[in-house]
């Protein structure tokens, strides 16, 4: 497998639909980090890896569509029904064989995270693969069968929203991603975004 073969299969996804209720509401892939809204980040590092990039929002569109890229929402935006509802949206919206899908607070990826999610799947014939973070399952940075839409769409019509419920429903693996300390940052409130603020001032540019 190669990287060119691995990411013309793959829609990354950029989940921004939530409420954000520790920030205060605030819409956190709008937050702005560094001068700029935390999900430029995210498409800076996603773009690499993936054929193409939808993002997923319930609320801000405009500003969303600014970015110039497709903006979906969750079948019914108004109720915010959790990643699950965001992952069905992009998987209904694309053509592509898998979604990648990551979330729009955590804005460290890893430059390979779409290459060891596909080669971890690949390996083992599984239908989703999960980041593992050395500690816990990182539930919403998965490589996802697009072909898994209908069991979605039945696991959500039944009022099911757990994630991990749905994973096991299929065959799921985790990457190990233990080396990368940085990839399960993300930022749920402001004390978590000046921390931020403060790590990425400290980085050196590339």
């Amino acid at each position: 497998m190669t990287i060119h073969i691995a990411t013309q299969k793959i829609t990354g996804v950029i989940l921004a639909g939530g409420r954000a209720r520790r920030m205060d509401g605030q819409d956190k892939g709008l937050i702005r980090v560094n001068n700029q809204p935390m999900i430029r980040l995210i498409i800076d590092q996603l773009t690499p890896q993936v054929a193409n990039i939808l993002i997923n929002a319930n609320r801000n569109l405009e500003e969303y569509k600014s970015f110039n890229y497709p903006v979906i929402s969750d079948q019914d935006a108004s109720d915010f029904n959790g990643p699950l509802a965001g992952m069905l949206s992009a998987m209904r919206a694309c053509d592509c064989d898998y979604i990648l899908s990551v979330p729009c607070d955590g804005p460290f990826l890893p430059a390979d995270l779409s290459t060891r999610l596909y080669r971890e799947l690949s390996a083992h014939d599984a239908d989703i693969c999960v980041v593992h973070d050395g500690e816990r399952m990182q539930p919403v940075f998965a490589l996802i069968k697009t072909e898994l839409a209908d069991s979605l769409q039945q696991f959500l019509d039944n009022g099911d929203r757990k994630i991990d419920l749905w994973y096991q429903q299929h065959k799921t693996v985790l990457a190990d991603f233990s080396d990368d300390k940085n990839i399960s940052l993300n930022i749920n409130t402001p004390e978590e975004l000046i921390k931020l603020e403060q790590q990425l001032s400290e980085t050196p540019a590339c």
